[in-house]
């Protein structure tokens, strides 16, 4: 007997299973609507008298928020002039202007030639170290850039702006120490086993070719196929472009696929139309798949299929010997492949089985600690999980055009939900973290350096200095953490 070397049943054939930043022109407008900011300046002199104020920002619902920041600030006349003559006499050193030597520019004209540009670098360069400042006074910890309004810029004048930004919120930890995991049962049967084992043979199979007879119950269908969507002219006329193609689906080709007629698995329309079939006959039908099909590309859709037999095959079974042990490669008796297959499914078995019971406590722990979520960090959330899902495409073989042609206002709104959990979950572990004092040591953090080293075929020395210079090594200082956290919540729970 050879093996063929022919795909087994594909799905198309099988049942479904079920960073401070001010604009220029804001600079710009601040000497323009001069009227319009002395107005405000005659309303708000009172509450102006404050060098900063704390408020909430509270614009688009009047329900306070817990994250949401906004602080007025007020910058002293001498910083602004202190900075603008170091700036001034930067410009003196590099200004090129007809009629001066370089370096000896006066004042007076590097002032009335380079005016805009001087403004601008003299914001950029105070309102961050201000901002930070007044935030660090007030004791308030930004997770997100400021967005930076209302800056009044005049000569001889303070330099005052307002900054909105998002804090973490206040997080009264609670309950975490009644969290109790389920410990469900992960033994093994020895129907678990032969099942295992049947899996086995049937992976290892060979499939013979039969000559002069038409294709019955149990036999395998070599086939060739081409399967069309057929369009739902009810649907397809809410649909434009795009969204129409996307509705209909993606046609099907595939070749030397094996069919099982009347196999468990099989689609019914399939085994119908090919039962009776012989080598060499083609058959046109259509196939409607039911919604909850796993190949979501043929889910709820119909398929018209034009299919030719290329081969009729048996399948045949290795025997349960010494034999078929030996020939995996590791055993020498069907015993040794028992107990192997026994130790290796209780092995999985305990590891989701924990995986699982951490969820749950995760989740538990959030509905006993909700809390606001900063939206900056939901947002960075969703960018993680966008990226990673893309990298996984792309390793699948999606192309750079295809994903320009994803909907992905559609894929962020898609991901929120999941986003939102993922950034609950990190900080409350993290609150855990610091009440039960868990620490990262180096040597820990070294062991995960070496692995990403290994990973990247990269050395540890140059994944750390990559990751200490973006940030990248306290995130994975704190990845570490948590996961050391929720290790601790399982066997408390226990």
């Amino acid at each position: 007997m050879r093996r063929s070397g022919a795909k087994t049943s594909r799905s198309c054939c099988r049942r479904g299973t079920g960073k401070v930043i001010v604009s220029p022109a804001e600079i710009k407008d601040t000497e323009t609507k001069d009227s319009e900011t002395k107005d405000t300046e005659t309303k708000d002199t009172a509450s102006q008298k404050d060098a900063t104020k704390e408020s909430l920002s509270n614009d688009s619902s009047p329900k306070e928020s817990a994250t949401k920041r906004e602080i007025e600030v007020e910058i002293p006349v001498a910083d602004v002039n202190r900075q603008t003559e170091s700036l001034i006499q930067k410009y003196q050193k590099v200004a090129r202007i007809p009629g001066f030597r370089r370096g000896h520019v006066p004042a007076s004209i590097i002032r009335q030639r380079f005016s805009e540009e001087i403004k601008t670098d003299m914001v950029e360069a105070l309102i961050p170290r201000f901002f930070r400042q007044e935030t660090e006074r007030l004791s308030l910890h930004p997770v997100s850039q400021p967005r930076v309004t209302d800056l009044h810029l005049h000569d001889g004048e303070p330099l005052r702006f307002k900054a909105s930004f998002e804090v973490l919120p206040e997080i009264k930890l609670e309950g975490y120490k009644e969290l109790r995991a389920e410990m469900p049962d992960i033994a093994v049967s020895e129907a678990d086993v032969d099942q295992a084992l049947a899996d086995l043979r049937e992976r290892h199979a060979t499939f013979n070719p039969v000559e002069d007879r038409a294709l019955a119950d149990g036999d395998f269908a070599q086939v060739s196929l081409d399967g069309n969507p057929k369009v739902d002219e009810s649907k397809a006329g809410d649909a434009k472009g795009s969204d129409a193609k996307a509705a209909e689906g993606q046609p099907v080709h595939m070749d030397e696929v094996l069919v099982e007629i009347a196999g468990q698995n099989t689609m019914p329309e399939f085994t119908e139309h090919l039962r009776g079939a012989v080598v060499g006959d083609g058959r046109t039908f259509d196939v409607n798949y039911p919604e909850d099909t796993q190949d979501k590309r043929l889910a709820g859709k119909t398929f018209t299929y034009v299919v030719k037999v290329q081969a009729i095959k048996t399948k045949s079974l290795p025997e349960l010997n010494e034999e078929f042990a030996k020939h995996l490669g590791e055993f020498q008796t069907v015993d040794d492949i028992r107990k192997a297959i026994r130790e290796q499914m209780e092995s999985e078995r305990k590891h989701q089985a924990e995986h699982d019971a951490k969820e749950k406590l995760v989740v538990e722990l959030i509905q006993r600690n909700d809390f606001e979520v900063p939206d900056s960090l939901i947002e960075q959330q969703i960018d993680i999980r966008l990226e990673r899902g893309l990298r996984a495409l792309a390793a699948q073989g999606l192309t750079a055009e295809q994903v320009k042609k994803m909907d992905l206002t559609r894929l962020r709104a898609g991901q929120r939900d999941q986003a939102i959990h993922d950034v609950k979950a990190a900080l409350l572990l993290e609150r855990v973290a610091e009440e039960e004092n868990v620490q990262v040591s180096d040597e820990e953090l070294n062991r995960e350096l070496e692995a990403l080293a290994r990973q990247s075929k990269q050395t540890s020395e140059a994944i750390r200095a990559r990751l200490t210079q973006d940030g990248g090594l306290d995130r994975i200082r704190t990845r570490i953490r948590n996961e050391k956290t929720l290790e601790f919540l399982y066997h408390q729970s226990a």
